[in-house]
């Protein structure tokens, strides 16, 4: 393995063990076809105005159409939607149909269930390597008192119980 393959694997097995949240980022495109992504890219960035981010990769089949929007939900998921987190992984083309969701009173779709959306309109987006970083300023906020979903070393998952005790 030359040391530019073996940075990159060990650079993985590092996130991979780092835990992260699991959010569904959606948006309608230009045709008002709503769209979906799982990502685990997502952080706050700014309380002064509200701002948070996600990273998207070129090579999504939905990458074009997610730079051309000006308004994005974050999702964030509860810990029994795992089955929404694979949904909108997989190559499944009509993922809309194969779930709970609303168009919001901001023309945005939004998950049912969820541990919390935050509604947002794009602040900037920022070329990031093979990624592109999308900062939002948040404009709605809905949350709920669920537990998250959680990515960790390649599988999704809820914290176990007996954490909390």
């Amino acid at each position: 393995m030359d040391k530019k393959a073996e940075q990159i694997a060990s650079f993985k097995a590092a996130m991979g063990n780092y835990p992260t949240g699991v959010t569904v980022v959606t948006a309608f495109n230009e045709e008002g076809k709503p769209m979906g992504l799982t990502v685990n890219s997502f952080a706050s960035v700014s309380l002064e105005p509200l701002l948070i981010l996600w990273s998207i990769d070129k090579r999504v089949y939905s990458y074009e159409d997610f730079l051309k929007v000006d308004k994005f939900t974050v999702n964030i998921l509860a810990a029994d939607q795992g089955d929404l987190c694979t949904l909108f992984s997989s190559k499944v083309e009509d993922r809309f149909s194969k779930c709970d969701w609303k168009k919001s009173e901001l023309d945005l779709p939004v998950l049912a269930n969820t541990l919390a959306t935050l509604q947002c309109k794009v602040f900037s987006q920022i070329d990031a390597g093979d990624h592109t970083t999308i900062i939002g300023e948040v404009l709605d906020i809905q949350n709920e008192s669920k537990e998250p979903l959680l990515y960790h070393r390649r599988t999704i998952g809820a914290i176990p119980e007996e954490f909390y005790h």
